[in-house]
């Protein structure tokens, strides 16, 4: 069956630390990539404020929403209002002590499709994440938007390949990634920002399909020093080029028009997922591999 064309749009930009005003520069951003033809939209990772887990701080538990709550009522209602498919990035509330790192998913008409928790949480000098996410439990979902069927992992996830691959085969147009990464504070004179592009471009590769990321960008300061976000989020295509990049400094509206089609062609000439070799591969379900 043929496919048509996506246009996406990804929304990089500092965040302040009034939570209010990050939500209001996400959406008035969405506005103006739907304007200029965006129709399936994603936000970065947790949006709403700056990235608190940087610290241990029992108060940031209180930032977490429920679903719905007041950030999925207004981004289900700009996605009605604009009828694109928005991805939302949220804090999100389950329980008493159980929080999750969350995308959110409406189609074009404001419909809630569904969720994606984040699976793989890390654990370093200020990403402190095992201490606010508890893994998450939803599998690796596909959603079926209006435009075309789209996957979610959230950062960290954003390193391992097998998500990425189950997303594929589940039939996946493309796979967004919402992030939230930069200097790595116990190693100052490293940058990530290359290897990051490059692992995430060959997922895209080695499943012939689209990928795309969306960071945040600016210093953020906490008790135990600061952060700074290296921007840089990009599109790619089922061969690995780069449509689109951002730079590493400034807010921008990184867009980009896919061409569906593209994804069976590429597949077509590199059979990647004909000649897997499922019967093999048994003992990557084992932590460590042993003799």
């Amino acid at each position: 069956m043929k496919k048509g064309t996506m246009t996406i749009a990804m929304l990089q930009h500092a965040c302040g630390t009034d939570r209010e005003a990050n939500v209001e520069k996400a959406m008035q951003m969405a506005r103006e990539a739907a304007a200029k033809g965006a129709q399936v939209i994603c936000t970065q990772e947790l949006f709403a404020g700056q990235y608190f887990p940087q610290t241990i701080d029992v108060e940031k538990y209180g930032w977490a929403e429920p679903i719905p709550g007041p950030t999925y009522e207004k981004m289900q209602a700009l996605a009605r209002e604009l009828q694109v498919v928005m991805l939302v990035s949220i804090y999100e509330y389950a329980m008493d002590g159980v929080y999750f790192n969350t995308a959110i998913v409406f189609d074009a008409d404001g419909t809630y499709l569904g969720k994606y928790r984040k699976h793989h949480i890390p654990e370093g000098p200020q990403y402190i994440e095992k201490y606010y996410f508890t893994p998450g439990d939803t599998g690796y979902p596909v959603f079926k938007t209006r435009f075309g069927n789209i996957g979610v992992l959230i950062c960290w996830d954003e390193w391992f390949p097998e998500p990425s691959r189950i997303l594929a085969l589940k039939g996946a147009d493309i796979v967004f990634y919402p992030s939230a990464i930069g200097s790595e504070p116990d190693n100052p004179d490293l940058d990530t920002s290359q290897t990051w592009v490059d692992a995430i471009r060959a997922h895209g590769i080695h499943n012939n399909m689209y990928v795309a990321t969306v960071n945040r960008v600016g210093r953020e300061e906490s008790d135990e020093g600061h952060m700074d976000f290296y921007g840089r989020s990009f599109i790619s295509d089922p061969w690995g080029k780069v449509l689109a990049e951002s730079g590493r400094t400034e807010d921008e509206i990184l867009m980009a028009t896919l061409d569906l089609a593209e994804i069976r062609k590429a597949r077509d000439i590199l059979q990647f997922h004909r000649d897997r070799r499922v019967d093999s591969y048994g003992e990557i379900l084992q932590k460590v591999i042993t003799d």
